[in-house]
């Protein structure tokens, strides 16, 4: 059984994009040539590694092991080449970060822009996904590390405190639900779920959390509009149009006049936590991330 680390990597390349032409394109091979080097290692296997249907191409059982060797063998050689390349040029490499909405609009520009600045051989992936997705995927070898919100089980990995991130409700001061709260600092998320909200646009991972967390309820996240920032999120709900979950950094920073409210749900009160399977075993460039922002 032999497996050469283009037959890992377009393994990698087909479970993360969920198609054998997907993964053939990012591993920039021919399809024909893909498709041949999956069917080889299942003949050397004896096992199926691909499940393929009408959706595209998922691992099976023995694809999913098979997968997580290929993350851990892969990650080897960039550690490898990253820690080589200090003799001759310095630090080099990617570091594959991955952290929910908050973090990334409100924390790491500032601190990013600082490290990349004095690492100029460096560059950074980052995504953002939900808290419990960026788990999985730390713990599976997809991303070298992760800030998520304790309010998910990351057990197994090791987390480091990185920010306080409460959530708050913001509303137009005359707005009928600020009325009827009268002089009240704090409330309830159900309190508000008669109202209609102005949330953020996309596949946000912060939007997705206020709509699970009223699904809980059994209530329904009635949002009017999605727009592109909490900045613009914060315009709207100070002109009235509607109510507004915000992270309390972006609304103490934001110049409009709103009305702020504490959510007395335990989900709002939330820290973020930065998050690696392993610190020992990142490269070296990786972990003086991690350092540099445990140091934030």
């Amino acid at each position: 059984m032999r497996f050469d680390l283009t037959d890992l990597q377009l393994f990698i390349h087909i479970a993360d994009s969920g198609s054998i032409t997907a993964g053939a394109q990012r591993a920039h091979l021919a399809l024909p040539s893909a498709s041949a080097r999956v069917r080889g290692m299942e003949e050397a296997l004896g096992v199926a590694l691909l499940q393929r249907g009408r959706r595209g191409a998922e691992p099976t059982e023995a694809g999913r092991t098979l997968l997580q060797h290929a993350r851990a063998i892969t990650r080897q050689v960039e550690s490898m080449h990253a820690d080589l390349a200090q003799f001759a040029e310095g630090l080099q490499g990617q570091v594959r970060l991955l952290c929910n909405t908050s973090a990334i609009t409100e924390f790491l520009p500032d601190a990013l822009a600082a490290f990349l600045k004095a690492q100029p051989q460096l560059s950074i992936n980052l995504e953002e996904r939900m808290s419990r997705e960026i788990v999985q995927a730390v713990a599976d070898g997809a991303a070298d590390i992760g800030i998520i919100s304790d309010a998910v089980d990351s057990a197994g990995l090791q987390t480091y405190a990185f920010r306080d991130d409460p959530l708050v409700l913001v509303m137009a001061h005359g707005h009928p639900l600020a009325r009827q709260l009268g002089q009240r600092r704090r409330l309830a998320f159900a309190e508000a779920l008669d109202h209609d909200f102005i949330g953020l646009a996309g596949d946000s991972a912060f939007q997705q959390n206020a709509s699970e967390q009223a699904a809980r309820l059994g209530r329904r996240f009635r949002c009017k509009i999605r727009l592109l920032s909490f900045e613009a999120v914060a315009r709207m709900a100070a002109s009235g149009a509607g109510l507004a979950i915000l992270p309390a950094t972006a609304a103490r920073r934001s110049p409009e006049k709103l009305r702020v409210l504490k959510l007395s749900d335990s989900w709002a009160d939330r820290k973020l936590l930065i998050c690696v399977r392993d610190d020992a075993a990142l490269p070296e460039y990786a972990r003086a991330l991690v350092a540099t922002l445990r140091r934030q």
